[in-house]
């Protein structure tokens, strides 16, 4: 058994949205810069065009990444949903003092500070839902998608 196919086996979806790879090989990287706080650079969003492993394309339509909002936002309550059930048992809650505000703050500080990963997360979620894992991407060629326009790319 070879490094490349150990490494296709080890990749599971919920590792390959962590990394940020491709959901059709789970090998490739999504983004072209590994690092999501590459914001003077801005890159930190820029995508590639399709895989670097097994081709498949990421714009799949015009407008395809709209609906990342709805899922950055599912990620945004559950990681508040968690912060807040941290805090209640490390600090509690309590009617007569304000720690509630205090957590409120830590949990918008920490949001802000998450946004560029919960971002590219929440891309890469997306795209998994439309493209599923393909065990012969070696074989067989990534299907060309059927609603694009190269003049509206990256129109998102």
């Amino acid at each position: 058994m070879n490094h490349s196919t150990k490494q296709n086996k080890a990749a599971t979806y919920l590792s390959a949205i962590i990394q940020h790879k491709c959901p059709r090989c789970r090998t490739g990287n999504i983004f072209e810069s590994h690092n999501p706080y590459a914001l003077r650079e801005g890159k930190y969003m820029k995508m590639h065009q399709h895989c670097p492993v097994c081709d498949q394309p990421t714009e799949i339509e015009v407008g395809f990444y709209y609906g990342t909002g709805y899922v950055s936002y599912a990620l945004c309550v559950a990681f508040t949903v968690m912060f807040f059930g941290l805090w209640y048992l490390l600090f509690g809650f309590n009617i007569y003092d304000n720690r509630i505000f205090w957590c409120m703050g830590a949990d918008i500080a920490m949001l802000v500070m998450l946004q560029p990963v919960l971002m590219r997360t929440s891309r890469v979620i997306w795209l998994s839902w439309f493209v599923g894992y393909h065990p012969n991407w070696r074989s067989e060629k990534a299907a060309a998608p059927e609603r694009t326009n190269p003049d509206q790319g990256g129109n998102w």
